[in-house]
């Protein structure tokens, strides 16, 4: 294994990507009981605070509502609305028994209104009872990468067996915000077919602002979910019980945006000291790691050579720390 130079060059390219930053998150707002700032595409976590604190999470719990239904139904269905739905506690689109509905229809009224009826709708439809939903729920947001988390219905309101962690919602949201259908409607402001705004105020006030969920409960106090894009860097944030969640999620945004960088370390149109590599990759990095990033190769050479076959490896580490690796192809 050895540094190369085609390492050396990346780094400086990256060099050339920051400017003038400070390195601190300011703390004028009132911090929240549980914070998280993650980078979707790596799932490196930049900023946290009692990240791994189980706590109540209101309507954010429609996040991982949302991407099972859109995953597991037909966009198009058209679905009766049923008896259980009609009159459900909280915030409402106000679905009445018998009434008809797309799957579509009900996604905007749960992402951008809030709707405990939409999310009661589609719990029965993906899987016939709301105890049966919920146990979909924690299958798949453990495959999502939660570890703290469980529950007990589709919408949030409050139930002694339904929580989740900063952590662990941030994981969720950065898998949901990878699917194009879930970004396109969390990042609506008005569905026009049935006059819904969005209720996420930072659609409005923050440059590069693209989702995702508010909540609130009395339990588990004012909480936020949002997700912003700037410079090709898609991070998601995640407030939990905190009294000015858009004022803290736009210091913690401002302060990872401007501590931060995503670093494209590796193209997959370049080759690598003469062999081909099939993916690319990126990093979110602080300007002083970049020194810390190691690019190594090894290689395997077959006999005979043959284009196409594995030639050996690629890996890039910070420090010791692995963070990718790949196969080397004979060109």
């Amino acid at each position: 294994m050895r540094r190369s130079l085609f390492s050396a060059l990346l780094l400086f390219s990256a060099l050339l990507l920051f400017g003038f930053f400070p390195p601190k998150i300011s703390h004028a707002a009132t911090e929240g009981r549980a914070e998280c700032v993650v980078e979707v595409t790596s799932r490196r976590f930049l900023a946290e605070k009692n990240a791994d604190a189980r706590l109540p999470m209101a309507s954010t719990t429609k996040i991982l509502t949302a991407i099972i239904a859109i995953e597991d139904l037909d966009l198009e269905e058209e679905i009766v609305i049923p008896k259980e739905a009609e009159g459900t506690e909280g915030s409402s689109v106000y679905l009445r028994a018998g009434e008809t509905y797309t799957v579509q229809d009900l996604l905007y009224g749960l992402m951008l209104r809030s709707g405990n009826d939409c999310a009661v709708t589609l719990a029965l439809r993906r899987s016939g009872s709301i105890a049966a939903f919920a146990e979909e729920m924690k299958e798949r947001a453990m495959k999502m990468g939660t570890e703290h988390s469980d529950f007990a219905n589709p919408h949030g309101l409050p139930d002694p067996d339904h929580y989740t962690t900063a952590r662990d919602l941030a994981l969720v949201s950065a898998y949901a915000m990878q699917n194009e259908t879930f970004r396109e409607i969390v990042s609506c402001k008005y569905y026009a077919p049935r006059g819904w705004k969005n209720k996420n105020k930072m659609l409005w006030q923050y440059d590069g602002a693209n989702g995702i969920k508010t909540g609130f409960t009395t339990a588990a106090g004012r909480c936020l979910v949002t997700a912003a894009e700037k410079d090709g860097m898609q991070l998601v944030c995640v407030l939990l019980n905190c009294p000015e969640i858009y004022e803290r999620t736009e210091e913690l945004l401002d302060g990872c945006f401007s501590s931060f960088r995503m670093i494209p370390l590796l193209d997959a149109t370049m080759p690598y000291e003469g062999f081909a590599i099939k993916y690319g990759f990126a990093y979110p990095l602080r300007k002083e790691e970049l020194s810390l990033i190691r690019i190594e190769g090894i290689t395997t050479m077959p006999c005979p050579e043959v284009r196409g076959e594995v030639a050996g490896q690629l890996f890039i580490y910070l420090e010791n720390r692995l963070l990718f690796s790949e196969n080397l192809y004979i060109m």
